[in-house]
């Protein structure tokens, strides 16, 4: 019986083959269309920016930082990634009331409206691409998705020290009425 992932039997071995070409076919067709949604243009959003605006709707305004740490992330990639969100109007960033040199980010209502359209469009794809499997098959699909980014997550924060928060609460799992 195999104990490490290099001992694999040549039937585990030709599963996790097709498993990781899978990962990656799935990733690049992602990226390709951004899981634009049904109306792709319209409704497009770049990752990153609808990984930030997802945080900061489901946890409220913070710092940098804060926001950083919950996503597991560097600041300075945070700052890079909200400057586009800050100059089309979806996120605001104003001064922390208690300290006036502290830089708090917040949803604007722009930005609330934005993410409302594309986690519509995002919801109709989903419901377009499965539209023939039964609600169970849509379930067991969304656990062992939830549970395989959980196992990245994991290795992430094995490999960089703490784990964001995002590891101990599913960040990337679906948000609040999706």
């Amino acid at each position: 019986m195999p104990t490490s992932p290099d001992m694999t039997t040549a039937s585990e071995s030709g599963l996790l083959e097709t498993l990781q070409h899978s990962v990656a076919v799935f990733a690049r067709r992602a990226e390709q269309t951004r899981l634009g949604g049904v109306g792709q243009v319209r409704n497009s959003m770049d990752r990153a920016a609808y990984l930030l605006l997802n945080r900061l709707d489901s946890e409220g305004p913070m710092g940098v930082k804060a926001l950083a740490a919950s996503m597991g992330i560097d600041s300075s990639t945070v700052t890079r990634q909200v400057a586009p969100l800050v100059d089309t109007g979806l996120v605001k960033r104003t001064s922390h009331p208690e300290d006036g040199r502290a830089v708090v980010l917040r949803l604007s209502p722009r930005g609330e409206a934005r993410l409302a359209e594309v986690r519509a469009s995002r919801r109709a794809l989903m419901a377009e691409l499965t539209a023939d499997w039964t609600a169970e098959d849509r379930e067991a699909f969304t656990e062992l998705l939830g549970r395989f980014n959980g196992a990245l997550l994991r290795r992430q924060a094995g490999q960089h020290g703490a784990a964001p928060r995002e590891a101990r609460t599913a960040d990337e799992a679906a948000p609040e009425g999706a």
